[in-house]
């Protein structure tokens, strides 16, 4: 049997053997820990310079409104006017007459499809025409325009300040159907919503009828720019309402 100072040595050796043994251990999972915090530090960093300096994230469809969807265009080519964005006046009362029945009144309407000239008839329709010739020279009606173009009856209808066929001037004025004047196509008359409603509102015939009762006082009728009535009378709707804006750029009123 070894004596007891081999044994000591021999203990002593094992004990320095695991000593070691804990020590390598320990070593090896700072190691570990070391290159895992390491990683850690690395991965945060890049988040880090990712979030400050990335890309931003588009904004998704729901977290804002859609966009406002776009006017409609405007009829053959033309722009929207600066008229178009002013309000219209409202007057308490029908102008007082001013125009002399004896005399020549000529409309020019410059339209987005071109010009088209009127001959006002005073003699048959003084009222109409004198409230015609009032509003065109307070520029009432530049920028409005034709919201209704029809089949049946064949009109275009536009001098509503409401686009809407339910707006006028702030007055009415009485009915002129006491004359044989017939709707034949280039006539104009006024628009109403009843017996002596008249205001602001009027059409022209696109062609002829023979149905439209005589309820409307026809108060013009035109002598050149037939062809830009039709052209506008040719634009498409949707429920007799204009898929493309047809505007009223001005009215101007000449006197021989």
């Amino acid at each position: 049997m070894p004596n007891r100072k081999t044994r000591d040595r021999q203990l002593s050796k094992l004990a320095a053997r695991r000593a070691a043994e804990r020590r390598k251990k320990r070593r090896q999972r700072g190691i570990v820990f070391g290159v895992a915090g390491l990683v850690a530090a690395i991965g945060f960093a890049v988040l880090l310079v990712a979030l400050l300096h990335g890309p931003k994230k588009a904004t998704s469809a729901t977290s804002s409104p859609s966009p406002s969807p776009s006017p409609a265009e405007v009829a053959c080519g033309g722009s929207v006017p600066s008229s178009a964005l002013v309000k219209k006046p409202t007057f308490k009362q029908a102008p007082k007459m001013t125009i002399d029945p004896k005399k020549t009144y000529t409309a020019t309407m410059v339209t987005s499809c071109g010009t088209i000239q009127i001959k006002l008839l005073a003699k048959d329709a003084p009222i109409a025409v004198n409230s015609f010739a009032f509003l065109s020279k307070q520029h009432f009606y530049d920028g409005l325009i034709f919201h209704r173009i029809a089949k049946d009856p064949p009109v275009i209808q536009g001098g509503d300040p409401l686009g809407t066929g339910s707006g006028g001037p702030g007055y009415s004025f009485k009915d002129e159907n006491n004359n044989d004047l017939t709707y034949v196509k280039g006539v104009m008359a006024m628009a109403n919503s009843g017996p002596n409603t008249n205001g602001s509102q009027f059409f022209i015939m696109t062609a002829d009828s023979t149905t439209l009762p005589h309820d409307y006082t026809i108060f013009g009728k035109v002598i050149m720019g037939q062809d830009v009535v039709d052209a506008i009378s040719r634009v498409p709707t949707q429920s007799e309402k204009p898929v493309n804006t047809v505007y009223i750029l001005k009215v101007t009123i000449s006197t021989s």
